[in-house]
């Protein structure tokens, strides 16, 4: 199935140049129907959330009160700190106004006074961008008071965070935006939704670029246009980005249908560079690794990826040759989530610090036998215990490398090296520093 390109079609940086490709037009189309239509047109075209969650996105939008009594605000979660994963960077820096365009849309139809857009500080083109686009914006009377004599009053600002990664969890982005730590909060049944309670206690919409960069073309073509790609899945439709990188020969952001192979996928980034295909982390760093059998098994869709034991999460996709030290690979990621966990609760900030730990000793020559029954134990503690999911996307990729590649793991702690004995096996992970084998 070759690439579809939708959100990626256009690059279009100015409000001039986004007009001739017919930008706003949707956002025109949508102050004319009611508000319920709009939240119904979303839910016919089963858009789900393109942040790594896949929740149906009509819900959210449907889940802000429909009487105000307080300020409603739209937020765009723009931190992309999921290792892999860079379609949101792309989508900003060459056509902020698509993504505009859908957080407009989404404020008239939840009735928002403001939104704000949450964009990483390491980000500044992106940052730069977005907000040379909001302010044409403003000049032509799209954004600000009585928009287009609608009566409706819509501000949208830019807010840059600090670079961590717990901030792309949506509590700990809210709370960040608003001045306090980036740390999560209690989140429903024990705390209130962020559509009741969200920003400063307030009714607040929370979703992705890519998701909001979506509402446009539904909008303007239609629920049943958008439903009718990806309708050979079971529940996935549209198009999704997918950030190809690692062992491939043409690493990239590539747009496809749902319901294309995986193969697929790695066919349009080039094929496998340097070796034969070893495997492949689909959906970003959190999410589990699979084997060459399993990428020639799996389609791209939010359950039948689930089918061969992996998720479609934020589409950073990373494939791997054969060169690859799956152990080293694992030692980089728990690195990286030790590095990034925020403290707050002692099931993620213990046992992310003992994944690495444990993980280092082995690859250092220095494995027991018992590691690899430690590291499950380790795992099924973090794994729906901590605050928020940054335990389970540390746990899980572990807990896969385990069972997938058991036999790489028993040969580092018998010989204490890896079972990758060629010079390549020191570019083990494209992100990562070489380590000892």
């Amino acid at each position: 199935m070759p690439e579809l390109k939708l959100l990626l079609k256009h690059k279009a940086r100015t409000l001039d140049e986004y007009r001739r490709i017919g930008g706003y037009a949707a956002f025109q189309k949508a102050l004319a129907m009611d508000r319920q239509a709009v939240i119904d047109e979303i839910k016919k075209s089963g858009l789900r959330g393109r942040g790594g969650a896949g929740f149906p996105t009509w819900i959210k939008w449907n889940g802000i009160p429909k009487q105000k009594t307080k300020r409603h605000y739209v937020l765009c979660n723009a931190d992309e700190g999921e290792p892999g994963t860079f379609k949101d960077k792309e989508l900003m820096e060459s056509t902020p106004h698509q993504v505009i365009e859908g957080m407009m849309i989404a404020g008239w139809a939840t009735q928002a006074d403001v939104g704000y857009i949450y964009i990483r500080a390491e980000f500044m083109d992106c940052a730069r961008a977005v907000k040379s686009a909001i302010d044409e914006a403003y000049a032509e009377g799209l954004l600000g008071k009585n928009i287009q004599g609608t009566g409706w009053d819509f501000d949208l600002h830019v807010h840059l965070g600090a670079g961590s990664y717990e901030c792309g969890e949506e509590s700990a982005m809210m709370s960040s935006l608003m001045g306090e730590r980036g740390m999560p909060r209690l989140k429903a049944p024990h705390a209130p939704l962020p559509t009741i309670a969200g920003l400063w206690d307030s009714p607040t919409l929370i979703n992705n670029v890519e998701t909001f960069a979506c509402a446009p073309h539904i909008i303007q073509n239609g629920g049943d246009w958008y439903a009718a790609m990806g309708a050979s899945t079971k529940n996935s439709r549209g198009t999704k980005i997918f950030s190809v990188s690692g062992h491939v020969n043409k690493p990239g952001n590539y747009e496809i249908e749902f319901g294309t192979k995986l193969s697929d996928l790695l066919e349009l980034a080039g094929g496998i560079k340097g070796g034969a295909l070893k495997a492949c982390i689909p959906g970003g760093s959190s999410v589990p690794i699979l084997n060459a059998e399993s990428v020639a098994k799996a389609v791209i869709g939010y359950e039948e990826i689930g089918e061969v034991g992996s998720m479609v999460g934020s589409g950073g996709c990373i494939f791997f040759n054969e060169h690859t030290c799956i152990v080293a690979l694992m030692w980089r990621t728990a690195k990286f989530y030790m590095r990034e966990s925020c403290g707050k609760c002692t099931p993620c900030r213990e046992g992310t610090d003992w994944l690495f730990q444990i993980h280092d000793r082995i690859i250092k020559g220095g494995g027991r036998p018992e590691d690899i029954n430690l590291l499950k134990q380790i795992c099924a503690q973090i794994d729906g215990r901590s605050f928020c999911g940054l335990g389970d996307a540390a746990a899980w990729p572990i807990v896969a490398a385990l069972k997938v590649f058991p036999h790489e793991y028993e040969y580092f702690i018998q010989h204490g090296k890896s079972i990758v004995d060629t010079p390549q096996s020191k570019l083990m992970f494209p992100y990562a520093e070489p380590v000892p084998v």
